[in-house]
């Protein structure tokens, strides 16, 4: 039933997102810095220095938006992809390669209503940590180069700001379109990704199915999952650099600004090089496999199921 796929989607959501936040704010910053003031130079060196500076919970900066948004928006998306799915089949005859990709296009268009602004909002609170430590270094690198060594300016501090903060500021200033800016790459990004992964993960699970009228064994379901996500993570990877650059309001030292997609790209291949756009691509598979491989386990183990068939009982 349709709540028990939106429940589903959700629960699926929130415990993947928990797992795999902090290399998630990895890929971001490392995304987002650029050819001038570089602060890390990997994943593991990104995750130590955040730990000292910020301390541990400065891993899970963005986190709250992630986990109040990514329920609506991994039930949109899995929903979704088996609503096509169903009105795409023929008298539920096995889809065509072409129509599974058609599910995966219509339900990474459904979802963008809630990833754009998740997005939006989460990039801001990720990468605030690396904008003011690049901050405090040049401001201790200008006090140390100063001749007399007085009224130099101190280390800069981090004014820390809230999801409720940006919201209101950008709807203040630009409405409700402030909230959805980078929809374009965000289309760009996840149309492809769901039109890679579904039909994947649906072939790749039914290989572990003994009937064709049976579920997948959990361990299929998950590996399958983890193998798809990361396939099509990898794949769309440059979109997600081109999407992160254009949704960051703030920018460090020395660092472009974008005016669309195609300014982006050209900068980004002109002045860092086409090795640029696989920035933090292994974070992301990093990322994208666990929290797929636990999202479809949950949904197609069916928690939703469970808990919706003990509400009558327990009432009686």
């Amino acid at each position: 039933s349709l709540p028990a796929k939106l429940i589903n989607g959700g629960i699926a959501g929130l415990i993947g997102v928990t797992c795999v936040f902090p290399i998630d704010l990895a890929k971001t910053r490392l995304q987002n810095q650029q050819n001038g003031q570089r602060m890390y130079t990997s994943m593991s060196d990104c995750l130590i220095k955040t730990i000292r500076s910020e301390g541990y919970f400065g891993m899970y900066r963005g986190a709250a938006v992630n986990l109040t948004l990514v329920t609506p928006e991994k039930a949109i998306k899995l929903a979704a992809n088996d609503f096509f799915r169903h009105h795409l089949s023929k008298d539920g005859k096995k889809l065509t390669l072409l129509r599974e990709m058609l599910a995966g296009c219509g339900a990474g268009t459904c979802q963008v209503i809630v990833t754009t602004p998740m997005e939006m909002l989460k990039i801001q609170l990720q990468d605030a940590g690396r904008i003011a430590a690049q901050k405090k270094l040049m401001a201790a690198q200008a006090q140390l180069s100063s001749s007399s060594g007085t009224g130099a300016a101190g280390p800069a501090v981090e004014t820390r700001t809230t999801a409720t903060q940006i919201t209101r500021e950008l709807l203040r200033s630009k409405g409700i379109a402030g909230l959805y800016k980078g929809l374009g790459a965000t289309l760009l990004r996840d149309v492809p990704f769901s039109i890679v992964y579904f039909p994947l993960f649906a072939n790749l699970n039914k290989l572990g199915q003994k009937d064709p009228n049976a579920k997948a064994p959990f361990y299929v379901s998950f590996l399958s999952g983890c193998v798809a996500g990361s396939t099509a993570a990898v794949a769309v990877n440059p979109c997600d650099v081109i999407k992160t650059r254009l949704q960051s309001l703030q920018r460090g030292v020395n660092e472009d600004t974008y005016s669309g997609i195609l300014d982006c790209t050209k900068k980004i291949w002109q002045k860092e090089g086409p090795m640029a756009f696989l920035k933090g691509a292994y974070c992301r598979a990093l990322v994208i496999a666990p929290l797929f491989g636990i999202a479809q386990v949950v949904y197609f183990i069916g928690i939703a199921e469970f808990l919706l068939d003990m509400l009558p009982k327990h009432r009686a």
